[in-house]
């Protein structure tokens, strides 16, 4: 049987005995997973329900494969251990262009306290026209200025009065309910 002067390689079933074409692959061994055994498939279905791949590993050392398979086998850190002394990460600039676009130096974050509220807590405080900190005798002086002043008796029984009135009232709650006021 002639092909264009160059003959087909054909491979034998590594199985014992077996003289079928090996046209199915599957891996030597865990540390040689490039290399490869032909099977018919047959054989390498029977080759594949018995190998095990963590053979010979102990439960810690799977542990620690499947973990390091889940990144990809890539180095990692916690997120935000690879920041500077001043609390921003390095940049690598090798030619100092991130000073002349002003990357270089960056102002300390502002500190102001209001992180520590939840957005319900800094309406509360926009709605009684208050600016953190405050104390509670602060939020119970400014309430009883903005009763008096929306109160709907105070304005002929508006209905817009009693709209802020109910406003004001649902803000004071929540600031007299805040964890994050110091105590009285």
């Amino acid at each position: 049987m002639a092909t264009d002067g160059a003959q087909l390689h054909q491979r034998v079933c590594e199985a014992p005995g077996c003289r079928q074409q090996g046209e199915y692959r599957a891996p030597w061994a865990r540390d040689r997973l490039n290399d490869y055994r032909w099977f018919c498939l047959e054989h390498v279905r029977e080759y594949n329900k018995k190998w095990d791949y963590f053979a010979g590993l102990g439960a810690d050392q799977i542990e620690a494969h499947i973990r390091a398979d889940t990144t990809w086998r890539r180095p990692v850190w916690p997120l935000g251990a690879r920041r500077s002394s001043n609390g921003y990460a390095q940049i690598h600039d090798p030619f100092g262009l991130a000073d002349d676009a002003g990357l270089g130096e960056k102002p300390p974050p502002i500190n102001d306290g209001l992180e520590q509220l939840t957005p319900a807590e800094r309406s509360a405080l926009g709605v009684l026209e208050l600016s953190w900190p405050v104390t509670p005798a602060e939020v119970k002086s400014r309430y009883k200025e903005l009763v008096k002043l929306h109160h709907p008796d105070a304005n002929g029984g508006a209905r817009e009065a009693e709209e802020k009135l109910k406003e004001i009232n649902a803000a004071y709650s929540t600031l007299r309910a805040s964890e994050n006021l110091p105590a009285q």
